[in-house]
This record gives C-alpha cells, structure tokens and sequence, in this order.
C-alpha cells in the first residue's frame, strides 16, 4: 500500500497540469502598491493637514499626534471597503516567530442601524489575549491583557482571499506592563537607540543634524516540492524538515541547479509570487535557482529596516499560500534535506545618515574619516558582541545549517577583503606608505584608494562580510524572523558610536585629526582578531579562531547563554531596548522552543520508525527468509548463499532498529542531548534501510524524487 502511495504521488505529479500564471494583463506601475495605504493614499484620502503631520512622523520620525488618529482611521476605512475589505486586523509579531492576526468586522449598529466603522480608537489599540503566546514569565496563564499599538511607520494593507479581503494594520504586541511581547518593539527601541548614537558621532565631524536610518535588504531561500509527496511525509508535514531520507546518487554535485534554468513550473509560481508582492509594495527584484536541486531565492531592493523585516514575513507567507495555489509547497526550514544545501536569510545591513551612507566610503578626506571611523566601531562592536549576534541566529533549524559547508559557522568573524585589509593595516601602523597610492595614510588628510561599489571580493563562508557599501550578516536561517539578529547590530553598534564620541567630544578642534588617528589605530590593534578573510569551512580556521580568543558556539543551547550575561543585560537596559525581564523572557522562550521542537522531531521520527519502517522491514524479511526456506527444500544450490547474506544483512539491521529506536524512546526523558544523539543513531540505520530495501517496499517518498520531480 505504502508503494502504491508513492507511485500515485509520482503519477499525480508527472501529470499534473502546469497552473497558468495570474491572469495576463499588460504590466503597470499602477500594480505596485496599490494594496498599501501608502504616502499616494494618504494624500488622496487624509485631509492635507492630516497627511502632512502623518508624513512628518513617517518620514521625520516626530511623534505621533494621537488627536489625527480619528481622521486617519476614517480614511483606512474607507480605502480598504473601496477596495473590498469587510474587517481589520492589528496585524503583530509574537515571540513565536511567526505573525498573529485577530479579525474585526467593521460592522456596528446605531439604532439599530448596520454601519460600516471605524475609530481612532480601534486603529490606535487592540486588546489580544497575551496569555496564550509564548512570554516567557512576563504573562502568566490567568494575566491575558495585552496590547496592540499601532506602528504609522510601517503602512496598512490589505490581504485578500477569494471571498474578500482584510485590512492589516502592523502593530507592537506588549504587556499590561508595558513589557515587550512582540519582535517589533524591541526592533523600533534599537533603531532609536542608534539614531541617537550616530548623531552624536556624526556631530564630532562637524555634519549638521540628519534624519538616521538603518537600511536593509534580506535575501530569502526557499524549497519547493509538489503537495502530493509532503502528505505522504509525516516528517515534513510535522517539523517541515526530513527526519529520514538517504541521499540521492545525484544530488547538486554536477553544480547544475545554480542559476540553471528555471522549469515553467516554478516559474509560474515566481511570477505569481512577484506579483502579490508588488502589489504589497514589496520590492521583489530578483529571483533564481539556488544550489541545491528543489531550491531558489527571492532578494528585494534595500529598504528601511523596520519596513523591511516586516515585509520579510509577507514574503514568507506569500510564498507558502501562492505555492499552494499552484500544488507546491514550500519549505522555510534551515534544512529540510540532508546532504545538500540549507537555506539561509542573508542579511545586507547599512546606516544612513541624511542621504549619505556611512559604509560608503567616498572621495574626500572628510568622507574617509567618517567611513573609517564608522568602519573600526563597527569592527569593535562585532569583536565584543559576538556572543550576541550568534545568539541572535540561534534556533533548531539553524543548527543543522550553521558550519554545514553552505552557512558561516558558528564562529563569528568580519571579512573586509583584501583593499580594505590593507588601509587597515596602515591605519593601524599609522604613518606607513601605501602600496596602492604614494604618500603616508593619514585619517581625514589624505583620501584613501578609490574603492569603488563591490571592490570586494565575496566570502560565502564569513559570517559578516563587508561587500562594498554594507554588511551581510549571512548567519540567520531562512525560518527566521530578522528583527532579531537586526535589534542586536543596531543596540551593539550604537555603544560603540557612542564609545568613539566620549573621546572624540574631548578632542579640541587642533588635536582632531591626530587624536582620531590614534583613537582608531587603538580600535584596529584592541579588535583586529574578529577579522578573517580566509575559508571559514576550514579546522585549521576553528584552531586559529580558539587561538585568537574567538568563541564558539555551535548550538543553540551553548549560544543562548549571550542572553543571560549580567554585561549585556546592562548593555540592553543602557540603551532601553530590552529590560532586564524582557531579556530574560527571550532567554526562557528561546530555550523552551528549541526543546520542544527537538522533542517533537524525536516523537515523529519514532512514529514513523515504529509505524512505518519497521513493519516495512520485518516484512521484507520475511519474504526473503520465505523465499530462502522454499530454495532450501527445492534442494536449489544457486541463490542460497545471496538469500542466506541477504537474509542475515536485514535481520542485523531490523534488530538494530528495535535497538535504536528503544534508545530514543528512553532519551526522550534524559535531556535534549541524549534525544539528538539517539536521534541520529536512528536516522542511520532507517536511511541505510532504505538504501537495501526494495523499492516497492519502501513506505515514504525519497530524496530522488522529492528533489527532482516538481
């Protein structure tokens, strides 16, 4: 029966009719954003005055007037039913990962009169149920306020579903207490917490006040396989990654998958997707094969980081509802498939001051100064913090990927290239001659070599690599929600902004230069060990990277302890971006939902053991030691030997699996290490089991086909 259900899913699959793409229509600008009640909207539906002062806290970052929100909730409205939204949403981000959404009519009565309405009220506050999302202590079970509060700077917009459609207003979600339960808040304090700092820094050099902004652009990766296979794998269909299978002959060691050819299928699916996106306001601009079979990515434009992190979640819920719709599904988890590439969320992060990027590093003298300086905070903000950015990526997921010959490791290292190694090593040295350029490097005198956009090399295996005018923080994992690893940039670079304008503040205008100068000779001597430019795969660079004083932290377990360090907690309750409650109830969920998915994964692949592979296996041994007990009585002497090997292979490996199997039953109350251990003990015999097993007798679809037919 079980073959029977692999071969239908690959009939169902191999005849499936390709789903046209969205219904043809000329393309039109007119299609971006028109399901976003953006700065166009606001212009048409706000009363002048209104939408200036909304622009302002948008665009400006003033504070919001509570006294427009009644104007402004009117027009939402009215938008949205234009446009056929019956309800609304505060639409937030739990520390669940994932994002929540409570649906309200906008029905209400008068007289008994149905209206269609809206209030300042509404749009401003919503009142969840926070004790049923995970809070690590700051909520107990019988405490169930808490807050939506609405966030201007993030627009609302509209979801639609064949029957309708929603208005989603993006929110904070925090306590009775005021206490933070959500990945927004902490996201917004951090971004608040680094304007301060670089306008202090920036106002050392002379620059009049700018507005500060953090920009971001997140590579996302994904799988796709057909429907018909997922249902027919409990593993996927429970923890979204393969528990068991063994790899294929062929997987993506001919490095064909890569920028190859996309099939129409998926292609259909992209266009689709790109086209939900637009119309979201969401900058999807490029899209390809990635390495490994079954696998591709999705990269938008740079925007704000706020807007960006919320965007990221629209994308990973447009990919999985638009897979569906074309009897796809995608898989967001780190690593769904052993034996070839995980899938990551590259994480391209730069600050702005005005319109000038501070990781750019000009032409001038000035602009070099600024850059160098931006350039050796950040290096020691990495090299003190990063325990804090390894645990900012740390998950479940993200363990199996981490180190795995696709992802950084779970050492944290800087790349700079070999240009900027260079001017680093002059600055350090302070009066040396360059290779590059006659004369000695002075910060602020004499102007650096030309370094011109993507003068670096890349290095796929540093986890936070310096690529021209920003930095790609390539550790998160594709499941990921990047408020995380981006509230931990921001609070740890914005301490070391503000450590460089403690002493650059004391300089006199006369000592400037020479105190700079040895401010950051100082920086690059003090820090210079998080920075490596070799391969990161390598034992030889764990060797050096323990010699140099590096940690590391290669599970989640090891890397959460960042979390509850007395030097950060201070760090984070310096800059208000986390309490000390707050810290430790990320501590607390964190740890809590990693041993839960560890034990969940251990709960499936015992029932799939047990129900699935094991009545598998004992029967193809029965019918082998059936057919060498009639050989036997035949008196054959050819073939009995093959039986008898064949014979004696599955019966040691069927008792190994009573055996391992029993073990993970015992692990799953002797601590998560043990379930891991026992786990992967597991996964060795059932995959070695499926490489000597018949075909036909084999109970779940394989590598083979759920990589390569889709």
């Amino acid at each position: 029966m079980s073959y029977l259900n692999r071969m239908n899913a690959v009939n169902a699959v191999a005849e499936a009719v390709c789903p046209a793409p969205m219904p043809p229509a000329p393309f039109s600008m007119d299609m971006y954003g028109e399901d976003v009640f953006g700065r166009d909207a606001m212009r048409t539906y706000l009363p002048k005055n209104v939408a200036e002062k909304l622009l302002d806290t948008i665009e400006n970052g003033t504070p919001l007037d509570p006294a427009i929100a009644g104007d402004v909730a009117h027009a939402m409205k009215q938008w949205a039913i234009e446009r056929g939204a019956s309800s609304y949403t505060h639409w937030f981000l739990p520390l669940t990962g994932s994002t929540a959404e409570k649906h309200d009519s906008f029905l209400e009565f008068s007289q008994e009169q149905a209206l269609m309405a809206f209030s300042g009220k509404n749009l401003i506050m919503g009142e969840p149920d926070a004790s049923s999302f995970p809070s690590g202590g700051l909520r107990s079970t019988f405490e169930a306020r808490g807050y939506t509060a609405w966030d201007p700077t993030s627009p609302a917009f509209i979801k639609r579903h064949s029957n309708g459609a929603t208005l989603c207003i993006p929110t904070v979600f925090c306590a009775h207490t005021g206490e933070a339960l959500d990945k927004k808040t902490p996201l917004l304090r951090s971004i608040q917490a680094l304007s301060g700092a670089t306008r202090r820094l920036m106002k050392c050099f002379g620059l009049p006040e700018e507005k500060v902004s953090v920009s971001l652009g997140i590579e996302q990766e994904y799988f796709l396989i057909d429907r018909h296979f997922y249902l027919q794998r409990p593993d996927l269909l429970q923890t979204g990654r393969s528990i068991f299978g063994a790899p294929p002959a062929k997987h993506q060691q001919l490095e064909d998958h890569y920028f190859g050819s996309i099939k129409m299928r998926v292609l259909n699916f992209m266009t689709e997707v790109e086209q939900e996106l637009w119309k979201f306001g969401i900058p999807a601009k490029t899209r390809h094969n990635e390495v490994a079979p079954a696998q591709f990515e999705l990269a938008p434009i740079f925007e704000e980081i706020n807007l960006a992190c919320d965007h990221n979640m629209l994308v990973m819920e447009v990919l999985r509802q638009v897979a569906e719709r074309h009897g796809l599904v995608c898989l967001l988890h780190e690593k769904p498939f052993a034996g070839v590439n995980g899938s990551g969320k590259h994480n391209n992060w730069s600050v702005l001051y005005g319109k000038r990027n501070l990781l750019n590093p000009g032409s001038d003298p000035q602009d070099n100064a600024i850059f160098m300086t931006v350039l050796c905070a950040i290096i020691a903000a990495v090299d003190r913090h990063a325990d804090l950015l390894r645990a900012s990526v740390a998950g479940a997921g993200n363990d199996h990927r981490l180190g795995a010959n696709e992802a950084p490791p779970a050492v944290i290292s800087m790349y700079l290239g070999d240009q900027l190694s260079e001017i680093i090593d002059q600055v350090e040295k302070g009066e040396v001659k360059s290779s590059r350029k006659g004369g000695t490097m002075r910060i602020g005198v004499d102007t650096l070599p030309p370094l011109p956009r993507d003068a670096t090399d890349r290095n796929r295996t540093s986890p936070f690599a310096f690529t021209g005018n920003k930095f790609e923080f390539r550790a998160p994992g594709s499941s990921q929600n990047c408020s995380s690893p981006n509230v931990m940039l921001n609070t740890i670079i914005a301490e070391a902004f503000d450590l460089f304008a403690d002493k650059l503040e004391k300089l006199s205008p006369e000592n400037f230069q020479s105190g700079l100068q040895k401010l950051l000779s100082s920086t690059i001597r003090k820090h210079r060990r998080i920075i490596f430019n070799g391969d990161g795969y390598t034992d030889a660079w764990l060797e050096e990277a323990a010699r140099r004083g590096l940690g590391n932290a290669p599970t989640t377990m090891e890397a959460l302890g960042a979390l509850t360090r007395p030097e950060n907690i201070a760090l984070f309750e310096k800059y208000g971006v986390f309490g000390g409650r707050e810290l430790a109830s990320r501590h607390e969920v964190f740890v809590e939902d990693y041993i839960r998915r560890v034990t969940i994964e251990s709960d499936i692949a015992l029932e799939i053991a047990d129900s699935m592979i094991a009545p598998a296996a004992a029967a193809e041994f029965g019918r082998t030691l059936s057919a060498l007990t009639a050989a036997q009585a035949s008196g054959i002497k050819s073939g009995v030997s093959a039986l008898k090997k064949r014979a004696d292979m599955l019966g040691k490996t069927l008792d190994e699996l009573t055996l391992r199997s029993d073990a993970l039953h015992k692990a799953r109350n002797a601590g998560y290490k043990k379930i891991l251990t026992a786990l992967n003990e597991l996964r060795e015999t059932v995959d070695y089991l499926e490489t000597i097993m018949p075909d036909e007798s084999w109970p779940l679809p394989k590598y083979r086909e759920m990589l390569f037919i889709y």
